[in-house]
């Protein structure tokens, strides 16, 4: 349920950007976003989907009805440096930069288990937390007793 792909000739900041609008998507939906969206990227990260759709198929025997894209990762590749020919004999740099791309699917039923497991973790730690507040005022109320009665007692010895 995984497909990468590596060194893509485009620089990782435009790609992000077209991968960022299909993260958590249904898979066709995803494609349907993918198919109109105007971008050069956008054909790129629609085959890589369609690949990791086809692995799912094949190789985990999946449903592609039930697939969601999980992540969908751009990290920057190899940069390819060259340079410009500038007055008087001298260079400027020019970075060609690539991408690396990697698609993880997921399957609906898996992803709603985890997010109710998180929001159980979530509840939890807000009861504790809300006991050891109670805790915390009624020590403070004690300590302003204590300097109430210590300050009556020194103005009687003077």
């Amino acid at each position: 349920m995984k497909a990468y792909l590596n060194n893509y000739r485009m620089s990782p900041r435009k790609v992000r950007l077209v991968g960022d609008a299909v993260k958590g998507k249904n898979v066709a939906q995803a494609d349907v976003m993918l198919s109109f969206m105007p971008k050069k990227a956008a054909r790129i990260i629609r085959t890589l989907i369609r690949s990791a759709v086809s692995n799912a198929i094949n190789n985990d025997g999946k449903q592609a009805e039930n697939l969601i894209v999980k992540s969908l990762e751009v990290n920057q590749g190899v940069t390819l440096k060259r340079f410009r020919a500038r007055a008087r004999g001298s260079a400027s740099p020019i970075n060609k930069r690539t991408s690396n791309i990697s698609v993880i699917l997921a399957e609906k039923a898996a992803s709603k288990k985890i997010k109710a497991e998180a929001t159980k973790e979530v509840k939890a730690p807000a009861e504790k937390k809300v006991a050891t507040k109670k805790v915390a005022k009624k020590t403070a109320t004690k300590k302003t007793t204590k300097k109430v009665e210590s300050k009556e007692n020194n103005s009687k010895t003077n």
